[in-house]
């Protein structure tokens, strides 16, 4: 296969993942691998997977194209609710990360925070204490432990449904690498102060 061609599978599969990223709300490494099995291409071949930051281009053009009358409002009220649960588990040091922190979520979009933790049973409890109702699963990653992840029914006023809240458990010392940023030198995720500047508008 040329090079040539290899770019245009690739392109192709990054235009259909978007598709599914903005209209049925799936993260980047579901839309990608349905993309490939619906455009009859082997999902194991990952030279014909296009990277996070091709398909992340593609969704912000769908974006512009399809749902820039909504997308925008959408956007700042997940936000909101991003900074209204960090604060509440400010005690985790949470750094929103995902579609809501990068700028291309919709409503159909979850919030997903990381947060660092010294125990992870310690936020658990501390779920538990505010009497909050929450699903326990894992994320797998490439050469690392699976993470436990927390994932709630959080209220949207602003959406007039509630969003997905997705909790992710990291030990403590892995927030030295929370700030590492993309090969176009933006970062995956941001600290609470870093979205209260996307909020006012100074980012």
């Amino acid at each position: 296969m040329s090079l040539d061609m290899s770019d245009d599978i690739s392109d192709e599969i990054a235009a259909a993942a978007a598709r599914l990223v903005v209209e049925d709300g799936l993260e980047y490494g579901a839309a990608k691998r349905r993309a490939a099995r619906d455009l009859g291409r082997r999902a194991g071949r990952r030279g014909e997977l296009p990277a996070n930051e091709a398909v992340e281009d593609a969704v912000r053009e769908h974006l512009a194209l399809f749902c820039a009358d909504t997308q925008p409002a959408e956007l700042q009220a997940l936000r909101e609710l991003a900074r209204h649960w960090m604060r509440r588990l400010a005690a985790f040091r949470p750094h929103l990360a995902g579609a809501v922190w990068r700028g291309t979520a919709t409503r159909l979009s979850a919030v997903w925070l990381d947060l660092y933790c010294e125990d992870a049973k310690s936020a658990e409890i501390a779920m538990i204490n505010l009497g909050l109702r929450y699903d326990t699963g894992t994320l797998e990653r490439p050469g690392g432990e699976p993470l436990t992840v927390l994932s709630l029914a959080a209220p949207c006023a602003a959406l007039g449904e509630p969003a997905t809240l997705h909790l992710v458990l990291h030990d403590l010392d892995e927030q030295r690498g929370a700030l590492q940023p993309d090969v176009r030198g933006r970062s995956w995720r941001g600290d609470l102060a870093a979205v209260e500047r996307l909020l006012e508008g100074r980012a």
